[in-house]
């Protein structure tokens, strides 16, 4: 079954209850929260998309997250889906929105940051391909020779704007 998201408008207030399908069929936008994960030395947590996802396929990806369900916060939705992707609980901090249209469709992105506890990563392998920790000059470099998803850039320079 499609999930139910919240079409909202251009100051990011609800009109209404959809689909997602539909929500990208119409450019409706809705909300998407995601999380920018760390480990205590501040490296960056990227991780590529399973080859069989519909949605930028084999792309690498510094956030994990995806639509926020009805009701839910930016946090709630980018905590849960870190649980389904990674396998981690972790306190999830917002830090910051913005109107994103690149990707699939315009959506409200809800970025929020987590520091993860040092026990390793499982991930899902019908989510993620590969992940792995990347320092800051790393990733810096990394986002200009691998493809990643067209909102990685954006979360990136905005994350690390002060």
């Amino acid at each position: 079954m499609d999930e139910l998201v919240e079409r909202v408008d251009a100051h990011d207030r609800v009109l209404g209850v959809v689909s997602r399908s539909e929500a990208v069929r119409h450019n409706w936008l809705h909300r998407v929260g995601v999380v920018v994960c760390r480990d205590e030395r501040g490296r960056f947590l990227v991780h590529r998309r399973a080859e069989r996802l519909s949605r930028f396929p084999g792309h690498h990806e510094l956030g994990v997250g995806g639509a926020a369900g009805v009701g839910e916060s930016y946090a709630e939705a980018a905590a849960r889906e870190l649980c389904e992707e990674l396998g981690v609980r972790a306190t999830v901090r917002p830090r910051f929105t913005f109107l994103n249209r690149s990707g699939l469709s315009p959506h409200w992105l809800g970025v929020c940051d987590a520091e993860l506890p040092p026990e390793p990563v499982v991930t899902d392998p019908r989510e993620v391909a590969w992940h792995g920790w990347l320092t800051e000059p790393e990733l810096r470099r990394a986002l200009r020779e691998w493809t990643f998803t067209p909102d990685s850039r954006h979360i990136f320079d905005r994350y690390c704007s002060p």
